[in-house]
């Protein structure tokens, strides 16, 4: 290669350079962002399943204690833990929309409504006295809707779980894509930089040579005698 050639060739990745290194970085920079938001929605949507679970243990126990407590008290405890229930469930209905989450959301949403059902039967029966059909209605049917609410609520938050693993997997993929591709960029930068050093060494050389040769041209052409 020309000296000529090389330093067209330098010149080139010089400004070349730069470019891609910004190109390559912005798209990684964006990609990274992508998947770092994808896991942050997908830890906060196993977050909101896991409260569910939480939420609905905590509702059944205020409702057996209400229940065999007879005289109404834990009551307002009760309707708090099934509020914050009812609010956490919409949030999930509004926010988990795809078709699987779809699915366990309005399957959760109608075992709700069922249980919600008997307990208005079973609170009735407790404020007339009647402690035996409170106590029936406890440990049979709503005992069986509570267990069904509780394994589909078990199934949602394991989707959940299963979603934020694979989100978490793919950004460490991203981030490791990025980080080969910043590799790749910073070895072609080096071989710029060797590609420079060895344009300039050549131009030097060749400046050289060319000084040496004017000298002795220069020499050369003197009359050291001052005549013939």
């Amino acid at each position: 290669m020309t000296i000529r050639a090389k330093l067209y060739a330098a010149i080139a990745l010089t400004i070349l350079g730069p470019l891609l290194t910004t190109v390559v970085a912005l798209e990684g920079q964006t990609r990274l962002g992508d998947s770092f938001d994808e896991v942050q929605q997908r830890a906060d949507d196993a977050a909101l399943a896991q409260e569910i679970r939480f939420d609905l243990t905590d509702m059944n126990g205020w409702q057996t204690a209400y229940g065999y407590a007879g005289d109404g008290r834990f009551r307002r405890e009760y309707e708090v833990a099934r509020d914050t229930l009812d609010e956490n469930l919409t949030a999930a209905e509004e926010e988990l929309t795809e078709t699987t989450e779809r699915q366990l959301t309005s399957q959760l949403r109608r075992e709700f409504n069922s249980f919600l059902a008997l307990d208005d039967v079973a609170y009735a029966a407790l404020r007339e006295g009647d402690d035996e059909t409170v106590k029936r209605l406890f440990l049979g049917p709503e005992l069986v809707r509570f267990e069904a609410m509780a394994e589909t609520a078990q199934r949602l938050a394991d989707y959940e779980a299963d979603r934020a693993a694979e989100a978490d997997a793919a950004f460490d993929d991203d981030r490791d894509q990025a980080r080969k591709r910043l590799i790749a960029v910073a070895l072609g930068a080096a071989m710029v930089i060797v590609l420079l050093l060895v344009t300039a060494q050549d131009v030097v050389r060749l400046a050289l040579e060319g000084a040496r040769n004017r000298g002795n041209g220069t020499e050369d052409d003197e009359d050291p005698g001052g005549g013939t």
